[in-house]
């Protein structure tokens, strides 16, 4: 479906129901809004794999503006701030009052932008595999210790500049580094790439390398949870604890899995089972750092 947000269309899919019998009681479930990654992408890329969540709670996905199926609008309007907006705007519109926000990657910083945005309407948040600021160098010489000096030339090459030449140099020899476990090409195929996207946000000087959430993260006043993969190179790990230590003590829960990368659910399903109890509220009380 196609949802009016903002002045822009956003493509919107739903799994799992919202109410579920219970006895003679119908039981509200957690609804959580899941961010894909990109920039570019859509949501094809968190679907499948997310819906194992649909077990504890109603799952909303969509595209972000600009991207997938949903209104690709003018660039002027592919800016954090928009997307946040267009996220706050999607859940006013279906009168969610207790929103969970799940971002992944750039959903993360989309998320986290939510999150200082509009503290009023959130009520949980994940942030999986995403920084709070990117920083060029670190990722270079990620990219060059798991995969040697041909992926590290291709990541400088591609986000010093993304391009079309550079971006299918940059799929063949830094994407299968972003994860332990073989990536679906089925799911490749099926998603919607928009060149266009990535292009405007990763240009020199663009929004992907001058954002920086580490000060604004301190003001998050509900529990967050973050996960991370020890052998990321898109987010290293190095960087994932950054963002998680300006999160308030009492706020966070960080859990790291040995031996995953970028995205751990891909390399390790136990983080569903993490990520469930956290909505749920199951898990322990005492936090970890």
């Amino acid at each position: 479906m196609r949802i009016q947000v903002n002045n822009c269309r956003l493509y919107v899919d739903v799994v799992g129901s919202g109410l579920t019998a219970e006895g003679p009681k119908m039981v509200e479930r957690p609804v959580v809004f899941v961010l894909h990654g990109g920039p570019g992408a859509d949501h094809s890329t968190m679907k499948p794999d997310f819906n194992p969540l649909a077990e504890v709670a109603q799952l909303v996905y969509y595209d972000h503006r600009g991207q997938g199926r949903s209104d690709p609008d003018k660039s002027d309007n592919w800016h954090l701030d928009q997307w946040a907006d267009d996220l706050r705007g999607l859940i006013d519109t279906l009168g969610i009052e207790t929103p969970i926000v799940l971002g992944l990657s750039f959903g993360g910083f989309v998320a986290q932008n939510y999150a200082v945005r509009h503290p009023d309407r959130l009520h949980k948040l994940i942030l999986a595999s995403t920084v709070a600021r990117m920083v060029p160098q670190r990722v270079f010489e990620a990219f060059g210790q798991f995969g040697g000096d041909s992926a590290r030339i291709a990541a400088e090459d591609f986000w010093n500049g993304p391009s079309t030449e550079n971006t299918a140099v940059y799929m063949r020899e830094c994407l299968p580094l972003y994860t332990r476990t073989e990536r679906d090409s089925d799911a490749e195929q099926r998603s919607i790439w928009t060149q266009a996207v990535i292009e405007h946000f990763s240009k020199p000087g663009g929004e992907n390398w001058t954002f920086d959430y580490r000060e604004k993260l301190a003001a998050i006043a509900c529990p967050t949870l973050v996960t991370a993969g020890e052998i990321d190179p898109i987010t290293p790990i190095a960087m994932v604890k950054e963002m998680a230590s300006c999160i308030p003590d009492a706020m966070r829960q960080l859990e790291v899995f040995a031996d995953c990368g970028h995205g751990v659910h891909r390399d390790d399903p136990r983080a569903f089972e993490v990520m469930k109890k956290f909505i749920t509220g199951t898990q322990d009380q005492t936090l970890s750092s």
